[in-house]
């Protein structure tokens, strides 16, 4: 299991890894025979402690005692001692520090906030492989028919790829959920056309704050809007004010915002 999901990292000798919740430091060892670096993330300090003795022989090895929600992902790649960044410069970041991706076993409590954490980040990783809750990561996967808020939000930044399931006897003890392997490429900004992410974002939450209703009135609801006006901005975006948030694709997602945008004018 180890090896699949190192080699679904596809990792290289220039790379940077941050591993988030490095535990007893099996799959540490395993990155840091082939990257570069890697920043070992655990929030339990006797972990943190058996991760340092442990990992000596591993000078490219850099063990952070914290919660990783608490650290931006530049203060990571400083930790791997790569040099600090103007802010706002995400594409340039990543030339001048060298590319880093992200390997994690996340928990689903915290896996769509460490998602959106790194998504967000300034910079972004090149890519993130991910072992999640199946059910969490299929939903991540989903194309149109089953989209869900958390996919909406992670497939506008990347392009996720659902590589394997790893059954509950990989574990010790075994958990009563199934796991899945996820693999986030991620791209240079936005996959789709939007004035910003703010108002795209806006428009997707709205729409889901109903989701078994039809967009019409779970838009309606989300944005304190008449239904009337709420149809007329779905079909101003070419899309069927009966369909549901669910049916959407990014693009229409990214339509609606737009047409969404211009109907309320220019800022004050």
């Amino acid at each position: 299991m180890l090896a699949r999901i190192v080699a679904a990292a596809d990792i290289s000798p220039e790379d940077t890894i941050v591993e988030i919740g490095a535990g007893l430091g099996v799959l540490t060892r395993e990155l840091a025979d082939r990257a570069r670096a890697v920043v070992a993330v655990e929030v339990d300090e006797k972990l943190c402690l058996h991760l340092r003795q442990n990992l000596q022989s591993h000078p490219n090895v850099t063990v952070v005692c914290a919660d990783i929600l608490s650290l931006s992902p530049a203060r990571l790649l400083e930790e791997a001692g790569l040099p600090a960044c103007l802010p706002d410069r995400r594409a340039e970041q990543a030339g001048a520090r060298g590319p880093y991706a992200v390997v994690a076993n996340l928990p689903y409590y915290i896996a769509a906030p460490v998602l959106r954490h790194f998504l967000e980040g300034d910079p972004p990783p090149t890519r993130l492989v991910v072992m999640l809750q199946r059910e969490v990561a299929e939903s991540i996967a989903a194309g149109p028919g089953r989209m869900s808020l958390l996919g909406v939000a992670v497939q506008f930044y990347g392009q996720p790829h659902l590589l394997f399931g790893v059954p509950p006897r990989a574990f010790h003890p075994p958990p009563k959920v199934r796991s899945a392997v996820l693999r986030i490429d991620v791209g240079e900004g936005p996959r789709v056309e939007v004035p910003n992410a703010s108002a795209f974002f806006e428009v997707v939450r709205a729409g889901f704050s109903a989701p078994r209703k039809q967009l019409r009135n779970s838009l309606a609801q989300g944005l304190g809007l008449p239904p009337t006006e709420a149809g007329g901005l779905l079909s101003a975006a070419g899309i069927d004010p009966r369909r549901r948030p669910q049916e959407l694709s990014i693009e229409e997602w990214a339509s609606l915002c737009r047409v969404r945008v211009r109907a309320a004018g220019p800022a004050d």
